[in-house]
């Protein structure tokens, strides 16, 4: 394959992974490791760095726009966040001493009912019978935006932030444990745990995916894992992508987003299955 071909195809399927990572609030490695790896032959550590910028880049062209839109809940966002980083540190630490194949295989059942818990609740538009919470309250964590598909400002409140925050603490440690991409996990925390509309949960989590990236880029960055010829075209085309994709979003219905995240979460789940059985997957990131 030409450079020039080279090029062009990780821009494509780059501005791929950007829409899907914007729209629902997780990282490209999905796509990007994959392609780069099974189709164009991108050694794995190449490819997973290309993947750290990957969700930089979404994240930087999701986040602004969400943010101008008032759909991201920035204090949710930096609260949990200091779960998510305290717990990926966790993770790292338990790495050298814990066997990660029972880890997946369990984690990877708890995604596959997760899955099914989202698609019962496939049609509900807006949580409701959202109980008090006074630490929710305490912390001022409740919210509203202005949803252009339903036409009106939708007010809302958090509930179970102690479970939210115990669930992005796990999310933390899985993604430092096992090496694995946490946007998945945060979606889920914000979406069961916490009762927040989809789409505050898909735009907080582009948020918050860009901090944790960052955080590690520099370590790939110093052992030579991010090379520029792969991770421009990566970057440029995953920041068209997600700018595309925050357009999309906000014309899309709650119930929409979860019927598209559901398949994903499924994917994930076999991915971490397959993994504690020993199959190789080499795009799990």
């Amino acid at each position: 394959m030409t450079p020039l071909a080279f090029t062009a195809f990780t821009f494509g399927s780059s501005a791929l992974a950007g829409l899907i990572g914007a729209l629902l609030g997780l990282g490209g490695g999905m796509i990007i490791v994959p392609v780069l790896t099974l189709f164009m032959g991108v050694d794995i550590h190449y490819a997973v760095g290309a993947s750290i910028v990957s969700v930089i880049a979404t994240s930087s062209g999701a986040a602004a726009a969400y943010i101008r839109d008032k759909i991201t809940n920035i204090r949710i966002g930096m609260f949990l966040e200091t779960a998510t980083t305290t717990g990926a540190v966790a993770g790292a630490f338990l790495a050298g001493v814990i066997g990660g194949h029972i880890l997946f295989i369990i984690f990877g059942l708890l995604l596959g009912y997760s899955a099914v818990a989202l698609f019962q609740k496939r049609n509900v538009e807006l949580p409701t019978n959202v109980p008090d919470s006074r630490l929710a309250e305490r912390l001022k964590l409740a919210g509203n935006y202005y949803d252009a598909v339903l036409k009106r400002r939708v007010d809302y409140r958090a509930a179970g932030v102690p479970a939210g925050f115990v669930m992005m603490f796990g999310a933390g440690v899985i993604s430092g444990l096992l090496g694995i991409g946490s946007g998945v996990f945060k979606v889920l925390a914000m979406d069961i745990a916490m009762r927040l509309p989809m789409k505050v949960s898909t735009a907080t989590s582009n948020f918050m995916i860009g901090v944790t990236a960052a955080a590690s880029a520099g370590v790939y960055f110093a052992r030579g894992d991010i090379n520029p010829f792969i991770a421009a075209p990566v970057a440029l085309g995953v920041l068209g992508g997600a700018t595309v994709g925050t357009r999309v979003m906000t014309r899309l219905k709650n119930t929409t987003l979860r019927k598209l995240f559901v398949p994903v979460l499924l994917y994930v789940a076999l991915q971490m299955v397959l993994r504690g059985l020993g199959v190789h997957v080499p795009w799990t990131r």
